[in-house]
């Protein structure tokens, strides 16, 4: 089946602008520009477009403008994939799924500006808008793969790898969570050494503040050795299989890649470039773990 190029280049596109979104959000959140624009929404101090533009309000404003912007691209990828790929089994229901979660975490954004929200429920924002670009991904990759841009037919996968890769997937949810919250809370530079607290002092965490932050590197280690375990399962028994094979390789480098990022993330003393990779290595991390779970459910059971 021959796809339009126009739509893959639309898939492209929003598949970017969803990575845009993600690392906007971030920004507004590591610089505390959040407040930039007042408690005003959609509007900025009163204003439709602002006409005193300080740091806080060109990052906090740029920010709403690029959802906005692929906001529009999203709706229309999700309404001509459904009418192009209606008969392709995921099109529908992750057409939906972009739409649904990336007009939530917009309503979640526009909440706290006009009456602010707890840190537990601002941590679940990122998690939202990882959805969405999930959804937007695995459409990205329904597109190509339609137009036989790479062969994922003969899937089959054993029990165990099932088993895993539902585990780690909704595992990898939680890690997200734990690290939005060591955002949210202030707590991350609580710890000033790494991978202890102190590493002069190995003892239990004094406060919230190091709970989160020590729970969150705990649950980061947990699923770099999670994803190694994985990875060594498949290269000893999926390598006649392209698509799990560099599938799981790619997962560990990202995890890799992931936990580099964070242990620089806090020896530089919350670098910003540094920052922002760390929160492009989750949402790459969790978008792949999404179509693991996709071909997952197209597998014959592999004995």
């Amino acid at each position: 089946m021959h796809i339009n190029k126009y739509l893959k280049w639309l898939a492209v596109a929003s598949s970017f602008g969803m990575l845009l979104i993600l690392l906007g959000g971030a920004l507004v959140t590591k610089t505390e520009s959040g407040m930039g624009c007042g408690r005003h929404w959609p509007g900025c101090n009163g204003q439709l477009i602002p006409d005193v533009i300080t740091a806080e309000v060109l990052i906090e404003f740029s920010h709403r403008l690029v959802t906005g912007a692929v906001g529009i691209l999203i709706v229309a990828l999700a309404i001509w994939a459904w009418r192009s790929l209606g008969h392709v089994r995921e099109t529908k229901f992750l057409s939906v799924m972009a739409i649904f979660f990336l007009v939530l975490q917009a309503l979640i954004g526009a909440a706290q500006v006009k009456w602010g929200q707890g840190d537990f429920i601002l941590a679940l924002h990122f998690g939202i808008s990882l959805i969405s670009f999930a959804s937007v991904l695995l459409l990205t990759l329904l597109i190509f793969e339609v137009d036989r841009k790479f062969d994922t037919d003969k899937i089959s996968i054993g029990k165990t790898l099932k088993i895993h890769t539902i585990g780690v997937t909704l595992y990898s949810y939680i890690v997200i969570y734990t690290g939005a919250l060591v955002r949210h809370t202030n707590s991350s530079l609580v710890c000033n050494d790494w991978p202890l607290c102190r590493n002069d002092n190995f003892s239990l965490p004094t406060n919230l503040y190091e709970w989160v932050q020590m729970g969150h590197r705990t649950a980061a280690g947990l699923i770099f050795i999670w994803i190694l375990v994985i990875a060594i399962h498949v290269i000893k028994n999926y390598k006649d299989q392209r698509a799990i094979y560099w599938g799981w390789i790619t997962t560990l480098i990202l995890v890799s890649l992931q936990v580099c990022s964070g242990m620089f993330v806090v020896l530089t003393k919350l670098n910003l470039y540094i920052s922002l990779l760390h929160s492009l290595f989750i949402s790459l991390l969790f978008g792949l773990l999404c179509y693991m779970i996709l071909l997952l459910s197209r597998s014959q059971l592999r004995k």
